[in-house]
């Protein structure tokens, strides 16, 4: 008995510990938003769901780029492209469900099948008929599976350090580990209170793991700057995005990956990959040219996991070439 008492006694005050060192309660939409949803930041309702959308650039564009951002990021990564596209072309971002801005899903469901079919929803939402798709890690395997599942409406598609085929990462971000283990289920289920697990999933954040996150997934770490890791940091903290975040991690693991249909792809593809990426390795890129005939890839030696976000300038220039758009001037 006096064994099971010191372990429970010892329990309690790792928990304390973990709980003063990691304070980082949820924050209020109404103190998020107008920091992070400025113009041209709207807010539409589809399916739902409230979503944090933009949407720049010429109207009469009759196949706009869409952009679908990653896990535990959001429309703000592709802020460098944006700029230096809406000149030419329409170009709509939007929050995925339970990241950014957007809320949660109204019935914790973050399958892959949902999430397709949320984008054709934004899509009718919008009177897109057909449009050039391009995802990012998370973002990327929404873009090919819907233009598997729909590929009417996508006429050309990019693809980002995009996920799909079953390779095991060289490194994986620490939230990443936290949100997948079975052991927390189990914890949740046998062990400490429910509602204490859910009330520290909303109320705490491990110290650093944000900035470790990210300078994980950079290819050049020294580019994570305070701006930066405060954008990540107040998004993850929006209110009920941390469970969010726990389940759609979860779910996509436990999911199937259909990767063997990537040959069914018939569109133009551009495959742009961070040759740095140990997230979703440089494997995959190959795998992507090899398996989609129209495909062409281009790859960064330097760059990390987000090269839209790393060096937009170099990126999009091969988004540009791939759309036959003219180059962009230089920056002096």
């Amino acid at each position: 008995m006096m064994l099971i008492g010191g372990l429970l006694l010892g329990t309690i005050l790792l928990i304390l510990l973990f709980i003063v060192r990691d304070w980082a309660p949820e924050l209020k939409r109404e103190v998020v938003e107008p920091r992070w949803a400025t113009a041209p930041s709207a807010f539409i309702n589809v399916t739902g769901i409230r979503l944090h959308v933009r949407d720049e650039g010429p109207r009469d564009d009759s196949s706009p780029i869409v952009l679908l951002h990653g896990t535990a990021s959001s429309l703000h990564t592709w802020d460098g492209w944006t700029e230096l596209l809406k000149g030419d072309r329409r170009v709509v971002r939007f929050d995925l469900p339970g990241f950014g801005l957007t809320s949660p899903s109204p019935d914790g469901t973050y399958s892959a099948e949902k999430d397709t079919s949320l984008l054709v929803a934004i899509l009718d939402f919008l009177d897109i008929d057909q449009c050039v798709l391009g995802g990012n890690s998370l973002g990327g395997s929404i873009s090919w599976r819907t233009a598997l599942t729909h590929p009417s409406r996508v006429e050309k598609l990019i693809l980002v350090d995009a996920g799909g085929y079953d390779i095991s990462p060289g490194s994986r971000p620490v939230a990443f580990y936290f949100a997948k283990m079975s052991m927390i289920d189990w914890i949740v289920r046998n062990t400490l209170p429910r509602g204490l697990i859910d009330w520290m999933v909303r109320n705490t954040l491990p110290r650093g793991i944000v900035a470790q996150g990210l300078r994980k997934v950079y290819g050049d770490p020294s580019k994570v700057g305070v701006e930066l890791i405060a954008r990540y940091r107040e998004l993850i903290q929006m209110e009920g995005n941390r469970r969010a975040f726990i389940k759609r991690v979860g779910q996509w693991l436990r999911a199937p990956r259909p990767y063997h249909r990537i040959p069914e792809l018939q569109m133009p593809t551009l495959i742009i990959w961070g040759g740095r990426d140990r997230l979703v390795p440089p494997e995959a890129a190959e795998l992507f040219h090899r398996d989609i005939a129209q495909s062409t890839l281009v790859m960064f030696d330097d760059l990390g996991h987000l090269p839209q976000e790393e060096d937009p300038v170099r990126t999009v220039a091969a988004v540009r070439k791939f759309l036959q758009l003219k180059p962009v001037a230089p920056i002096a």
